[in-house]
């Protein structure tokens, strides 16, 4: 069965690239979302998410299949409605707002037949014991008796061209069989495959364990280097040897910190839910979280080492970093470790200026000058520091120009190079 009409609850990461492809395959979509500016720039044909290219989001507009509003009023008469909404955490607990008011907002428009399906990452049993009591109050019908409920965790990750959302497998999950059918065969005309679990629950913790197993192993390589270079140990040159092996091993690489929508905080949401349901602590994930969230402190101790060693204090020193966002290749901000640096470096006197040609203007720090990446930028700082290594970045060029480069990823080569 093809829906006719998809609502995609939520205009971001997630859900502006699931409703233009939607719109691909022969939907018509409504994009709805609060943010009326997000909205105007949407209609304007002026797309804020990478991975949908202007050309892309004209195209969907011009279709006639492609709606975007914040009216509450235009979602009425879907099929299927994906709801695709930030769930944030506040000091240190899910908060699930934005989905709770999702529901109470959709409710009163649910009719017999139409398909629910949640995207926002979230702990698990989130599906079944919060949004469908939600979605059942508001519309006096059942859950899996008169409309279908299931959750599809999302797997988009910016700015990645290699897997993108339409060849990347997408988990779905019913709390019927029908419904689990409903809703696998909505994802399989947008993706490549749809994989099938048992239940939502399974959904939910299946998003959870991928991001932990990136997180833990993520932790494990930036302890490594913390303790690599109090050794006088290549760490890059360990893991590359690591690497060798064909078999059991899989490569990570530290940095100054993890970012993004998914690393800082769905982890957190597994080891809240298991505390709060079984009353143990999940080691692993707090270790992790205790480790990667320190990696700022540790790059803020190497830059005082190195100024040191040049007989500078931090204080005074003009000190370029180069990257604000929190991966290669993405404008994505959000939960940067580069922010961490930069405020602990503004504290501590030094005079910070960033180059990130990615990331919008409108959203550098106040604390930080952003500048462009120039021979006379490089050339002025008393240390530049590579925090994000953007394939597009002059590498050679801040390698040639700097006094001393301190580099966090490993992506800069001379003999004026230090390496985290």
């Amino acid at each position: 069965m093809t829906a006719e009409r998809v609502v995609i609850v939520g205009q971001g990461y997630v859900g502006l690239p699931l409703a233009v492809r939607a719109v691909e395959v022969g939907f018509d979509v409504v994009g709805y979302d609060l943010d009326s500016a997000r909205i105007g720039r949407l209609r304007a044909g002026d797309s804020y998410v990478e991975d949908v290219p202007a050309d892309k989001l004209a195209a969907a507009l011009e279709s006639g299949r492609f709606t975007v509003t914040d009216q509450l009023s235009a979602v009425e008469g879907f099929d299927v409605v994906v709801i695709t909404v930030p769930t944030p955490l506040r000091d240190g607990a899910p908060d699930l707002s934005y989905i709770e008011a999702s529901a109470r907002d959709l409710s009163p428009y649910l009719r017999p037949g139409v398909a629910v399906i949640l995207e926002s990452t979230t702990y698990p049993g989130t599906t079944e014991e919060l949004l469908i009591p939600l979605l059942e109050s508001g519309s006096k019908l059942k859950a899996g008796t008169d409309f279908h409920v299931g959750y599809s965790p999302e797997r988009i990750d910016p700015g990645n061209t290699v897997y993108r959302f339409e060849n990347t497998p997408k988990v779905v999950s019913g709390t019927t069989p029908q419904g689990l059918d409903r809703i696998a065969a909505f994802y399989e005309q947008l993706v490549v495959q749809a994989v099938r679990v048992p239940g939502p629950k399974e959904a939910e913790l299946s998003k959870l364990l991928e991001n932990t197993f990136r997180h833990v192993n993520i932790a494990l390589v930036n302890e490594l280097a913390v303790f690599a270079a109090e050794l006088d140990i290549d760490i890059w040159a360990v893991i590359e040897a690591a690497n060798t092996k064909p078999f059991g091993y899989m490569k990570f690489t530290p940095g100054p910190g993890v970012g993004g929508h998914c690393l800082p905080i769905d982890p957190s949401y597994l080891s809240w839910r298991v505390k709060r349901s079984l009353g143990h602590s999940f080691r692993f994930v707090e270790l992790a979280n205790d480790i990667n969230e320190h990696m700022p402190d540790h790059v803020v101790e190497r830059i005082t080492r190195i100024l040191n060693d040049l007989e500078r204090s931090v204080r005074g020193s003009r000190i370029l970093l180069v990257g604000l966002a929190y991966k290669p290749d993405s404008g994505d901000s959000r939960e940067t470790p580069v922010l961490a640096v930069a405020e602990k470096l503004h504290e501590l006197g030094g005079l910070v200026t960033c180059a990130d040609s990615w990331v919008d203007p409108d959203h550098f720090p106040a604390s930080v000058r952003r500048v462009d990446l120039t021979p006379h930028s490089v050339a002025e700082a008393d240390l530049v520091v590579v925090l994000t290594n953007h394939s597009d970045t002059d590498l050679a060029m801040v390698a040639e120009h700097s006094k001393v480069v301190f580099d966090t990823r490993n992506a800069v080569q001379g003999p004026n190079v230090v390496k985290l």
